[in-house]
């Protein structure tokens, strides 16, 4: 990726910004500023997904499916595909099966 910055997102991010071609269409220190945002954010719900599903509210599957919800929202800091990206990297560190979303959201 780029050269200056020591941060290497994961091809599967990377490919929310890629168009028919497969050229990226967004400047890489952005995908970069993305990417971090996007690791942080499914790094801090780990706690909160734990607490929903051992409180007996949700299944995993659920838990997941509703923050989707919210990230997919309109006004959420992230667009529809990175929130995708957000809740496959979530059950990724929960070591949860990954939920379907709705198709054409799914990060990749």
């Amino acid at each position: 990726m780029d050269d200056t910055s020591q941060i290497q997102p994961p091809p599967s991010f990377v490919e929310l910004f890629r168009d028919r071609a497969g050229r990226i269409r967004t400047p890489l220190a952005e995908v970069v500023q993305r990417y971090e945002l996007c690791e942080d954010l499914a790094c801090h719900l780990v706690e909160q997904a734990q607490t929903l599903y051992y409180s007996g509210n949700s299944s995993e599957e659920g838990v997941l499916l509703g923050f989707y919800a919210g990230l997919a929202d309109e006004g959420s800091v992230v667009s529809t595909a990175e929130a995708g990206w957000v809740i496959q990297r979530l059950a990724e560190l929960l070591e949860w099966r990954a939920p379907q979303l709705p198709q054409g959201e799914q990060a990749s």
